[in-house]
């Protein structure tokens, strides 16, 4: 078997002493502007006659069927010692280091917080808007926060569905290839107010004490109503000390988000952790217009929140505090505004809180989480609810969807070695699917999702063909 036939996630034979017991499909081409499914269906009925439900869900669960399996026992120095300075795509890690989730299921973490979107469709400026895209943008990242697991690889083929009425979106996506490793996907407005898409391709490289996650692709919003379109790609991830000490993450980079209507861009500085932590977990940035004039101050943690302000009145407070006239400080919810080696890395002790500027508009806050995250790899309430399965509901799904995944589910109900053995079996039948590709040489066709061109930024992307809610499954592979 050569190089490009290997699916890499969990290491096989895993033992574990601690285990508790009419329809057309889509080209991989094509061009085009971004699709909007008009089917109405969602498989649930319509909007309006029962109280609001997710693929049929009227309440979600609040914990997971068992708790973290515990890592202390398994050592990934031996898989990583030799793998310093390379991509890790292709590397097997032991399955204890998972996450029972799939990487799509990830990807839909972007939609906790998809009330953001729906006050921007609703403000009347577009700097206000900027705003409210700003902290969608940095929402976005916040769930990964002491999130150490790794989500399991998606199979080719692989999809995830996500309809939420009570939060007012349906979201899809699909893994389109897998070498490289894309997921597309499109998620809209059930009011027809927005468009939120892309396709994720990220790096991962190990550079002796940490793993560091480069994002690849770009991230769409579209706010129908205003005919503004928003581009911009996530910060880098780093988690620290894989082989030994406390895990810890750590956001860094420069996100620049642009209005591809206005030319307004919005500059967001995530703070690499610097020396004594001073600047871990902060942002830092400001929204300026197509002349590049700064029209408006952000700044705060993408753990905790974001504060945005004037540009006088914040250059004022930072005069005050570098001539050393210790200006006063507000406390987060006072006087603000609310917007419609073979050593461990010391790990950096954060500040306790963002230290608000008078005068400040609170734009977004994290959502507290559940009071026993850290017994379910630290998920938030939303993240807990991405992989339920109620009876019934498979009979709606997609037989590609993620949640029917043997692996995760075992993984979830607390049987890692069934969680192994079932990966070891997928990871070859994946093999041997495509080995019989290549004997007829036939390519891979996507079913929801065709290669094009991002309308706004003239970039290769991934776009939505439509037809996912209407439910033909028929042509759909047979994955698990």
């Amino acid at each position: 078997m050569n190089g490009d036939e290997e699916f890499f996630d969990a290491v096989t034979g895993f033992d574990s002493d601690n285990c508790p017991g009419d329809f057309t499909e889509a080209s991989p081409s094509g061009t085009g502007g971004t699709h909007v499914d008009t089917s109405k269906s969602n498989g649930v009925g319509k909007v309006g006659e029962r109280p609001p439900q997710e693929n049929g869900v009227q309440k979600h669960r609040t914990s997971l069927p068992a708790p973290m399996f515990t890592r202390s026992d398994f050592s990934v120095w031996s898989i990583l010692k030799r793998c310093i300075g390379l991509e890790l795509s292709k590397i097997t890690m032991p399955i204890a280091f998972n996450e029972p989730l799939s990487f799509l299921q990830r990807i839909t973490e972007y939609m906790e917080h998809v009330h953001l979107i729906h006050r921007a469709s609703r403000q009347p400026q577009p700097l206000e808007r900027m705003q409210c895209v700003a902290a969608f943008a940095v929402s976005a990242v916040a769930s990964q926060w002491e999130r150490t697991g790794k989500p399991f690889n998606p199979l080719l083929g692989e999809t995830y569905e996500l309809i939420r009425e009570d939060l007012g979106f349906r979201f899809i996506s699909e893994q389109v290839s897998h070498h490289p490793p894309i997921s597309a996907f499109h998620s809209e407005g059930l009011h027809q107010d927005f468009l939120f898409h892309g396709s994720i391709y990220p790096k991962l490289k190990f550079w002796g004490k940490s793993v560091e996650a480069e994002p690849r692709g770009t991230i769409t919003l579209e706010l129908l109503r205003h005919n503004e379109a928003y581009t911009w790609t996530n910060p880098t991830c780093c988690v620290h000390n894989v082989i030994i000490g406390k895990l810890w993450i750590e956001q860094y980079g420069t996100v620049e988000i642009v209005n591809h209507r206005t030319g307004d861009k919005c500059m967001l500085h995530f703070k690499p952790c610097g020396l004594f932590g001073k600047e871990l977990h902060r942002v830092e940035g400001h929204i300026q217009d197509k002349n590049k004039r700064k029209l408006f101050v952000i700044y705060g943690k993408w753990t905790e929140g974001l504060w945005g302000i004037d540009p006088a009145a914040y250059e004022s407070f930072r005069k005050q505090e570098r001539r050393g006239d210790h200006p006063p400080k507000a406390k987060p919810d006072d006087g603000v505004s609310t917007a419609d080696g073979d050593e461990a890395d010391a790990v950096p002790e954060a500040q306790d809180t963002v230290q608000v500027i008078p005068g400040s508009q609170l734009l977004w806050r994290v959502n507290s989480r559940p009071p026993n995250s850290a017994q379910m790899y630290n998920f938030t309430s939303f993240t807990v609810s991405l992989n339920e399965l109620p009876a019934g509901m498979e009979k709606v799904l997609a037989p590609t969807d993620c949640r029917l995944r043997p692996d995760i589910r075992g993984m979830e109900n607390g049987n890692m070695d069934l969680a192994s053995q079932e990966k070891e079996r997928l990871e070859e039948k994946q093999r041997a699917a495509r080995r019989e590709r290549a004997k007829d040489e036939a390519a891979w066709q996507t079913r929801w999702f065709r290669q094009g061109r991002n309308p706004h930024t003239g970039a290769p992307d991934w776009l939505y063909a439509g037809g996912y809610f209407e439910r033909d499954f028929s042509g759909c592979p047979d994955i698990y």
